[in-house]
């Protein structure tokens, strides 16, 4: 037997949201909380340190903000990211070699900041949006997409690139013990 207090795991709409947009974003939200939970406690010498031929924690980290406020904007908006925005993001998403640009010397909080604030950037976009225009295709040159597929990227993305950041941490701590 277990000594482990039982779990409640369900899928709850963020309030003040149409349900299934609230849900969607919930899902955003937990994606987004397990990142969190996996960087617990790292040294901060380990956001910086890079395998042979990967990239850093700090790295990813600066990609998933970037690339949701780039599917946000895009697709979601249909607009151009403003300069408020850009700001935050000092350095090309890819380098000439079309890998990702090295980002080194932010901190975890930085990081973090920056996508705190990102997200609510999210949050707000999808606050007023009703099921309908949750649901339309924005037509782009070489796909339809809706907010609704994008959320859904967003969660697989971020996923993806924790399980990353986790390998990433497990090798650092190995090395630079």
């Amino acid at each position: 037997m277990s000594t482990k207090p039982r779990q409640d795991l369900h899928v709850a709409p963020l309030d003040g949201y149409a349900p299934s947009i609230g849900r969607a974003l919930w899902m955003l939200e937990d994606t987004r909380n397990d990142t969190g939970r996996i960087l617990d406690g790292i040294a901060p010498e380990v956001i910086d340190w890079q395998p042979p031929n990967g990239n850093s924690i700090g790295t990813l980290l600066y990609h998933i903000a970037l690339i949701e406020m780039d599917w946000l904007f895009n697709e979601v908006m249909e607009a151009k990211m403003s300069a408020t925005v850009w700001d935050a993001f000092p350095f090309s998403v890819r380098g000439a070699d079309d890998r990702l640009t090295v980002v080194t010397g932010v901190s975890l909080d930085a990081h973090f900041k920056r996508l705190d604030s990102t997200r609510r950037l999210v949050l707000d976009t999808f606050k007023d949006m009703t099921l309908d225009e949750f649901h339309r295709p924005r037509p782009l040159e070489l796909y339809d997409v809706t907010p609704e597929w994008v959320i859904h990227h967003l969660v697989l993305h971020e996923t993806e690139h924790r399980g990353e950041i986790g390998t990433i941490r497990t090798l650092a701590e190995v090395t630079l013990k």
